[in-house]
């Protein structure tokens, strides 16, 4: 950021800090009732009502102190500032869930020197839609006191997310930062006048943010997901507010839920790339319907590299894309031409999944190129894995969609291991049209042979059981689907692995390939229904 961007940030903060010193006649209540969309969890709620916060499979005790300081992960910090677990209370419905409610926010309005994530404009933005979705909840009932503290809050909250504008996140949190001003602005609009602050930054924030095929640019699916809810709610926010949607928002989300629809298995869930879990198909299946209809699904996303194979039963994703830029590349794993497959609504092959909120230890481990079904070279990352995203990452990534011989191909390489080894990942795909059979080649080109492993992640309800040729697994799904694995050039082995595709981690296996630096550098393999 430039340094007179810097300073008119300053400034803005600093007439929001000199207005909220003035605030004496705050709304006695919101003007336009704005709701939150979404469904709750009455189990979570149930767990809320005991204190404790239960996030992407980690769990938070709400003391007293909790929104001052707590030792948790960013993601768990910023998810119990931003309040939208609201809805989980809101779902389970008894006085209890609703008096836990209000506590849970006027212990919010008390903390004198609340974490610092809290100001963030995503977390900020997300807790002004969060409180005022839920005003009729927690809220309308409550005495005169808490609702005049609580719309004084909301008014000076929205004031310093406007001043915070734009926001420095390059990524899916700008949506959030921008939703939260709208619902303020649409709600309040003679105390909150942001509105057209707010569609100031929206429209250039869409074009950088969705790509042309549609698709968000973190090219994650979760990340995916979160960016079209919250566009689906700007809409509904403005159209309260009798404020038509700008031309470039309603296409935004007519091609995010198309690209949305391309990006789940069979069982309706998500593809695991880069930082995604399956998520429930319910959901998926709400934001669908709240954008409206779309132009159907489509076969790869060009733009992300993003391919998607279909033919009878099965269904084949890809992800052959260059990793998203620097700023973009939050949620980025080191998965270059990862693939997972499924047939029917039983997902075979998979990546691993997600991190739970609460463990930094998994979170690199679930990013490396390990865990994922592609190939690894000596046991390296194709990307280097940092806090903030990546690093070193591949810089030449070329992929194509073909048909012949009564198959669709797909042919890609990359060159995430050029620095290091000066070698290039080659691999070819190919789904037969029966759906029956898929062929693969891995190959890697490079002046000094290399060792590898090329790994397929089994789904957990799959069992798998080695032949004696020590070149086929036999795999076996809940369902009684039977396939058969074969590899050609490198010996195939059986070994632990884990799933963090769901709320719960769970025990899984993987079929792994390994090469030798002295041995072939080219491996073709088969999955083929039994």
């Amino acid at each position: 950021m430039s340094q007179k961007e810097n300073f008119g940030r300053s400034a803005r903060g600093f007439l929001a800090r000199l207005q909220n010193l003035r605030i004496r006649n705050a709304p006695d209540a919101p003007a336009v009732a704005v709701r939150d969309p979404w469904p709750g969890d009455p189990s979570r709620g149930a767990r809320l009502v005991k204190a404790e916060l239960e996030y992407c499979g980690a769990v938070l005790s709400l003391s007293r102190t909790v929104f001052q300081s707590v030792n948790a992960t960013p993601a768990m910090r910023a998810h119990a500032h931003g309040f939208t677990w609201l809805r989980d209370l809101r779902a389970l419905g008894t006085d209890a869930a609703r008096s836990r409610a209000r506590a849970y926010v006027s212990a919010y309005m008390d903390t004198e020197t609340p974490d610092a994530i809290a100001t963030a404009p995503d977390v900020c933005g997300a807790r002004l839609a969060a409180w005022l979705g839920h005003y009729d909840f927690f809220a309308a009932s409550a005495d005169d006191d808490f609702r005049q503290r609580l719309m004084s809050r909301l008014v000076m909250d929205a004031r310093n997310l406007s001043a915070s504008l734009p926001a420095e996140m390059l990524d899916g949190r700008a949506l959030t930062a921008l939703k939260g001003l709208a619902a303020a602005s649409v709600a309040m609009p003679d105390h909150v006048g942001h509105l057209a602050r707010m569609l100031k930054f929206l429209v250039p924030e869409l074009s950088r943010q969705i790509l042309s095929d549609g698709c968000h640019v973190e090219r994650s699916p979760a990340a995916h997901l979160t960016a079209l809810q919250d566009l689906t709610e700007i809409r509904a926010l403005l159209q309260a507010g009798n404020t038509e949607p700008p031309s470039a928002l309603v296409g935004a989300i007519e091609s995010a839920a198309c690209a949305m629809r391309a990006l789940r298995h069979g069982d309706g869930g998500l593809a695991l790339f880069n930082g995604s879990k399956e998520d429930l198909g319910s959901l998926i299946d709400l934001v669908l319907a709240q954008a409206g209809r779309s132009r159907g699904t489509i076969a790869y996303l060009g733009e992300s590299g993003l391919y998607r194979l279909s033919t009878g039963k099965a269904l084949l994703f890809m992800d052959a894309g260059a990793p998203p830029p620097a700023g973009q590349d939050r949620r980025a794993h080191a998965g270059a031409l990862s693939f997972e497959f499924s047939v029917g609504k039983e997902r075979l092959i998979v990546n691993c999944g997600a991190a739970p909120a609460s463990s930094g230890a998994w979170h690199d481990a679930l990013r490396s190129t390990a865990a994922h079904s592609t190939l690894a070279i000596a046991d390296v990352s194709s990307s280097e894995l940092r806090d903030s995203g990546l690093g070193r990452r591949p810089t030449q990534m070329r992929a194509e969609r073909l048909e012949a011989g009564g198959a669709q191909w797909i042919e890609a390489n990359h060159d995430g291991w050029g620095q290091l080894f000066g070698a290039i990942h080659h691999r070819r795909l190919g789904l037969f049209e029966s759906g029956d059979e898929l062929q693969g080649e891995d190959l890697i080109e490079a002046a000094q042979p290399q060792p590898f492993t090329i790994r397929f992640h089994l789904h957990p309800s799959v069992t798998a059981s080695l032949q004696q040729d020590n070149e086929t697994v036999l795999l076996r799904t809940p369902g009684g689907q039977g396939f058969r694995l074969r590899a050609l050039g490198a010996p195939v082995s059986i070994e632990e692995s884990v799933y963090f595709g769901q709320n719960e981690p769970r025990r899984a296996e993987q079929v792994v390939l390994t090469g030798h630096q002295d041995g072939p550098q080219h491996v073709k393999w088969s999955i083929t229904r039994v």
